[in-house]
């Protein structure tokens, strides 16, 4: 493992992100965070700085949809902090309908933000990284990634899926031409945010804060894939894989 002392959190205002910013400036890390709502992110910013007064946080506005955006801005920060050791694609979309009830609209904004816009942070970090000669590109996909699920999981399931298999790939090829650039998936489970505040309560949802420790827990070891919380989680992606899928559905 070696220390990632400069950071980039995409999607930082709120939930997961904000979270995880938290932990790494108590950690003594950088931070470049971004996102669309900078009153929060600068509110962000002079909270990390009061509490940690030894470290650098750098934030820009993103709308990770404007894809020219995301190359420019994550150039900027890059100047910014004079280097990037990490950078962690956390923003997302929750929004979905069933397929076929005349939803596309959402279904798309979903595909496109979960996905394309993914791939454009995915190419503006890696540029950086291979300019650089290292780095650590982190996903954040979910354990929705697994199957195929139904009603408003549809989309976002299979956007997940598409995002975990991105990343596989960039790190076949990461492993193929011994380039030191690591890649982490990170699987989260259920986890109290603002994109699961309409979700039904479960057993098996996380607190945001336990769930941010786990995630920066797997980052920090630079796992290639992780699921979050390891409990209940890792059994039940085996479980995921292996049942039927009419079973599946019932639980999602």
């Amino acid at each position: 493992m070696t220390l990632r002392s400069k950071i980039l959190i995409t999607g930082a205002s709120s939930g997961l992100g904000e979270q995880m910013a938290r932990i790494f400036a108590a950690e003594g890390r950088d931070l470049a965070l971004c996102a669309r709502r900078t009153d929060r992110l600068r509110t962000l910013r002079e909270e990390l700085l009061a509490a940690h007064p030894g470290i650098k946080v750098f934030v820009r506005s993103l709308d990770v949809n404007d894809h020219q955006q995301v190359f420019d801005v994550f150039r900027a920060l890059h100047e910014d902090l004079d280097g990037l050791d990490r950078i962690i694609v956390n923003a997302g979309l929750g929004k979905g309908k069933p397929i076929g009830t005349g939803r596309f609209d959402a279904n798309l904004q979903t595909a496109r933000t979960n996905f394309t816009a993914a791939l454009a942070q995915c190419e503006a970090a890696m540029e950086i990284f291979r300019t650089q000669g290292s780095g650590h590109l982190v996903v954040v996909s979910s354990m929705s990634a697994m199957r195929g699920l139904p009603r408003n999981l549809t989309t976002y399931a299979a956007t997940k899926a598409g995002l975990s298999a991105l990343a596989e790939g960039i790190r076949a090829e990461m492993t193929l031409t011994r380039t030191p650039i690591a890649v982490t998936t990170l699987h989260p489970g259920y986890i109290t945010t603002d994109l699961s505040a309409g979700a039904a309560r479960t057993p098996l949802m996380t607190s945001t804060e336990k769930g941010a420790r786990a995630m920066v827990r797997a980052i920090e070891r630079e796992r290639p894939e992780a699921k979050v919380p390891a409990w209940p989680w890792i059994p039940m992606g085996i479980l995921m894989r292996i049942l039927p899928l009419r079973l599946v559905a019932k639980v999602s």
